[in-house]
């Protein structure tokens, strides 16, 4: 071990401590105080800027694994999600977990298990035996998960789902609120016949279709049973849609609004709408929702979305996470809803003139 530290003192290895404190003529205890986050009561603060500087001459960096045993931790979190790869949101998602994190002076390993609960088992397992600080379980479509073996062995947080059993605190957006929003979309312009395009019966679907019917029957406005059609999630449902309400229709008996399930459903409508000959927005307005980077604001016209807020999922869910790790408390098993902002472009105008 002094045979280490006298190599490192000459200058051929990294910078330690004890070269601090030799440069900044203090105790190797008063450097430990500085990165350790004691300084305070114990050092005077020329003492602590004369180590700070000593440091940054040496470049010196603490040893996060020292560091880690001295403090039970290993100064890393885990992040277990179902598909990163193929998911267009999951960038969002880690980007603001990662960054979080990395303002806490913690590391993100993640692991994608492609959505097989034994590789989910298996990914918690790894994670336990690293001691990771912590581990914040993510999924890229909004539904209940079963809750992988192993997460109640640490300060876990769930990001974009909600556990089967209601065990573990939960972070997702605000999918009613993000229906009401869109709704306000077309009311606010003067659609009062507006039909809802694409989803099934998953969580998000129902949820966004009762928001929206909230904010129409607090306006008076009813939507009538074939304008709420459920074709699932991809272009050609949101194409076949849309064919279905407005196609045949006289101009005073179809829809001057459409509320799509979600951005490649809306691409589906805008596409029915060309084939009809209608102009987005002077005869007809859509609203798409998640705005789909590469997507949404490409089509034509630029589409109008309710977007989902996967990074502030992400940074909401590692904020709750380390705070637990930092209190050594386990958060209530509570949820959580953000808010889904509005990005407004150009398929939303006023209703059109008789």
């Amino acid at each position: 071990m002094g045979g280490t530290e006298e190599k490192q003192a000459t200058g051929s290895g990294r910078p330690t401590s004890r070269d601090v404190a030799r440069m900044a003529g203090v105790s190797h205890t008063a450097v430990s105080f500085v990165f350790n986050g004691r300084a305070e009561g114990n050092l005077s603060p020329a003492t602590q800027e004369r180590i700070r500087r000593a440091a940054v001459e040496l470049g010196y960096r603490p040893d996060p694994v020292a560091r880690g045993l001295r403090r039970r931790r290993t100064a890393v979190i885990g992040l277990v999600t179902d598909e990163i790869a193929s998911s267009p949101f999951a960038g969002r998602l880690l980007r603001g977990a990662m960054d979080m994190a990395w303002g806490s002076e913690h590391l993100v390993l993640t692991i994608d298990s492609g959505g097989d609960p034994a590789k989910e088992d298996a990914a918690v397992a790894e994670l336990l035996d690293r001691r990771v600080d912590g581990i914040i379980y993510a999924a890229m479509s909004l539904r209940r998960v079963r809750v992988p073996e192993g997460l109640h062995r640490t300060h876990s947080v769930l990001a974009n789902c909600l556990p089967e059993d209601d065990s573990l605190p939960a972070v997702i957006p605000a999918e009613r609120a993000g229906g009401r929003t869109a709704a306000r979309l077309l009311l606010d312009e003067g659609h009062h016949r507006v039909a809802m395009i694409g989803g099934q019966d998953d969580i998000a679907s129902v949820d966004r279709l009762r928001g929206f019917r909230d904010a129409l029957r607090a306006e008076g406005v009813a939507v009538p049973k074939e304008w709420v059609v459920r074709t699932g999630g991809e272009i050609s449902g949101g194409y076949e849609g849309a064919m279905r309400v407005l196609d045949g229709a006289p101009a005073d008996r179809r829809p001057t609004g459409i509320f799509c399930y979600n951005d490649r459903v809306a691409a589906g409508a805008l596409h029915a709408a060309t084939r009809l000959g209608l102009a987005v927005p002077g005869e007809l307005s859509v609203v798409g929702y998640d705005d789909q980077e590469h997507m949404a604001e490409f089509l034509a016209p630029p589409l109008t979305t309710v977007a989902l807020p996967h990074r502030a999922m992400g940074e909401a869910a590692a904020r709750l996470l380390l705070d637990a790790i930092d209190t050594g408390r386990t958060p209530p098993a509570t949820v959580r809803r953000l808010a889904c902002p509005v990005i407004s472009r150009a398929s939303v105008g006023p209703v059109p003139s008789r």
